[in-house]
Parts: C-alpha cells; structure tokens; sequence
C-alpha cells in the first residue's frame, strides 16, 4: 500500500476552498485543481509499504495524538512549489495554532523512524494543495490577484482528529481511501 498520515478538511471548510480554487481558476486558467474531496494537510508521507505495516502505523499516529487536544487552523496565504513565481503546486498555507500541528508532526517522525521507515527531513510547511501547473511562470498582475485572495478572514479549520490513508494510482490521478482515524483529546 502507498501510505500518507493526513488532516482531513472538514466538509464545511471545503465550501470556502472551492471559493479560492474558482478564484484561482480565473486568474490562472491552466491551473488543474484539486477535487474537493480530496482536500488534505499531509503531515507525513510513509510512501509504498506492506499492508501488514498498517497497525504499527496506528499505532504511530495514537501515539502521537496523545494529550493534544482539538485546535484550530486557518488558510492564511498563498505559495507555491517549489516557489510561488514558478509554481508546479500552487498551495494554501495555514496559521492559528499549528505549534500542536507541529507536534504531533515530530512525533509521527520519530515513530517513522522507531519503524525504521525514512521520515522527511525537509522543512515541514503545513500546507493544503490547491491545484497543479505545468511550466508556469507568475507575472506581476497574476501575484498581484493572488494577494487579494489571501486578505480575506477565513473560517477556522477545526482540528478534531488524523487520518491514514492509501493512496491509489488511477489514470495520473490518486484515490484516497481512508484506512483509520485517531481522534484528538
């Protein structure tokens, strides 16, 4: 199985992403955007593994959720990878009380690596990706559009719980099928 440990967005928070996702379609038209149902916050990517790797996994997450209490997060800007002016992944990123988002993220790492599994070491940038590009290159009206989306007061994301899932290759696209969900306290 291709395994990811994410934060779902909740289908109320989805509404207001569609909003931005319709925004970003119109200034930049070749943007292909993420389906709304697939709308997450990746804290770890654990990548192709045997199934049987699944209850060590849970594990790893309960562990990880433990004494963190439900928080809030809230879209907060607009970027880009691998940067915002020559994006391949145009994405929103989050502010409000990600020091909970954070730790639960290192302790998820150190599980991966009590696995004995390759835990990313790259600066982790919570972060909800939006929609896809290929060879774009951002000019100054586009940047200048995009800053206007991002002053907008957005609703909290109600942070309740982290989900496993598998992710499923399918014609240059991914399914996701959620494998397990460990509430928060």
């Amino acid at each position: 199985m291709r395994f990811f440990i994410a934060l779902e967005v909740p289908d109320e928070n989805k509404i207001e992403l569609k909003r931005i996702q319709e925004k970003l379609k119109q200034i930049i038209p070749e943007i292909r955007l993420t389906d709304l149902n697939k709308l997450h916050l990746t804290i770890a990517f654990v990548g192709r593994q045997p199934d049987n790797l699944k209850e060590d996994l849970i594990r790893v997450m309960t562990d990880a959720c433990k004494d963190v209490k439900s928080f809030n997060l809230a879209p907060g800007y607009i970027d880009g990878f691998p940067n915002l002016h020559h994006s391949h992944t145009l994405w929103i990123g989050v502010k409000g009380d990600i020091d909970e988002l954070f730790v639960i993220r290192e302790r998820i790492k150190d599980g991966l690596i009590r696995l004995n599994l390759n835990a990313d070491d790259r600066r982790f940038i919570p972060h909800i990706a939006m929609g896809k590009l290929t060879n774009f290159k951002l000019n100054p009206d586009q940047e200048r559009q995009l800053e206007q989306i991002a002053l907008v007061d957005f609703q909290n994301i109600i942070v309740k719980s982290i989900k496993l899932f598998e992710s499923i290759p399918s014609e240059g696209f991914h399914h996701h099928n959620t494998l397990a969900e460990i509430k928060l306290s």
